[in-house]
């Protein structure tokens, strides 16, 4: 099997196409049947439909394409790979899905609405992540970004958002620009839960033979910091080191799918860091 492939399982497969369908059931059963304000390439899509009446299904897929082919220049193929499931099979899912009429009508109370929309949206799309895949779209600026100019990727994002949803603004009604804020801070609390029970960041603890090789993944490939621990085996004694680094939720699947490639024994122990201060997080890293 292709190296690229090796970390993707048919189990990891089905649980991003389920984590695709989840998400567009939230987008399709409750927010965009009440006009809610929604982020990334859907939000996106409603403002070129609204301005220039592109299908919103078709607004989607241009949308996805066209950053998909952002994240095969910028972040290479490696990345793209990982979006390509979600590029290929999410604007089929939110348009067979818009087409059926009960979908249209799952209830009439526009706060139940935004909740369950909110919470089926954050469950589908931190499914997806938690697989190791990317729902591709506007997740891939923040981190072309990041790349090329070294801006942190939440306050990129943050930004690009922020700009989505005041677009949307100027044709929504008050009501609707409430219930998608209320619908958009479910959607961030769900999917911090899906992620890894509401954590910021993650810390990993990897033990391995394979110890330098992953070290340099983790700074080379990764562009993450890590630390090297003395410790020796209890069965074996053996006198090796662990790595342990700190990361962003959205880095988690990636990195635990690189490390299992590199070493299937791999021990890893990740706990969530609720706070973390110092080079990388709470100042440049590229600061002397």
């Amino acid at each position: 099997m292709n190296k690229k492939w090796k970390g993707f399982s048919p189990y990891k497969i089905l649980g991003i196409i389920l984590g695709n369908v989840i998400f567009a059931f939230g987008l399709a059963a409750f927010s965009i049947p009440n006009n809610f304000l929604v982020g990334g390439g859907t939000g996106v899509s409603r403002v070129l439909e609204h301005y220039f009446h592109i299908n919103l299904s078709f607004g989607v897929t241009l949308v996805n394409a066209s950053m998909f082919l952002v994240g095969l220049f910028v972040l290479g193929i490696e990345f793209s790979l990982t979006t390509l499931i979600s590029t290929l099979i999410f604007p089929v899912l939110l348009n067979r899905m818009l087409a059926v009429e009960v979908f249209q009508h799952m209830t009439s109370d526009r706060l139940l609405a935004s909740l369950a929309g909110g919470c089926l949206i954050g469950i589908g799309i931190g499914f997806v992540m938690r697989m190791g895949g990317s729902t591709g779209g506007m997740d891939i600026p923040p981190l072309a970004l990041n790349k090329k100019l070294r801006i942190p990727v939440a306050v990129s994002m943050a930004v690009i958002d922020t700009m989505i949803l005041l677009l949307q603004a100027t044709f929504s009604s008050t009501e609707e620009i409430l219930y998608g804020i209320v619908s958009a801070l479910v959607t961030t609390t769900m999917l911090n839960q899906v992620l890894l029970y509401g954590a910021g960041n993650v810390q990993v603890l990897i033990i391995s033979r394979n110890y330098e090789e992953i070290n340099r993944m983790l700074q080379e490939q990764m562009d993450l910091g890590s630390t090297l621990l003395p410790i020796e085996t209890g069965h074996d004694r053996n006198q090796q080191k662990a790595v342990l680094c700190i990361l962003g939720n959205r880095d988690l699947g990636r990195v635990n799918q690189k490390v299992q490639q590199m070493d299937s024994h791999a021990f890893i122990i990740i706990n969530s860091a609720r706070e973390v201060r110092g080079r990388g997080f709470t100042f440049d890293r590229n600061l002397p």
